[in-house]
């Protein structure tokens, strides 16, 4: 697992683009948006393997478009993303 949110934002793990509505299932330790997009499912994982869905935790209107340019980390390093879909739009993840 990455050691601090500075080495995941410069993506030493690799990055994935994610642009059509199937979901990513995988550690994801950063989302950065590519255009203006909307999530469907937003989950974080712990070390127990328990799913958790945080999309209300990370969005004030779930339903509106996130705009270009957004960087979204967890709000716990130690729970990365791990389930992840689109409705709209293409995000770069940031992975292990």
């Amino acid at each position: 697992m990455a050691n601090s949110y500075g080495e995941i934002l410069t993506a030493r793990g690799g990055s994935y683009i994610l642009n059509t509505v199937d979901a990513y299932t995988g550690e994801v330790y950063a989302i950065v948006t590519l255009e203006d997009t909307r999530f469907t499912t937003l989950e974080t994982i712990d070390s127990n393997g328990i799913i958790t869905n945080v999309i209300d935790d990370h969005f004030a209107n779930p339903g509106a478009d996130i705009k270009s340019g957004a960087i979204i980390t967890p709000m716990d390093i130690n729970k990365p993303f791990y389930n992840i879909q689109l409705s709209a739009g293409s995000v770069a993840l940031i992975v292990k």
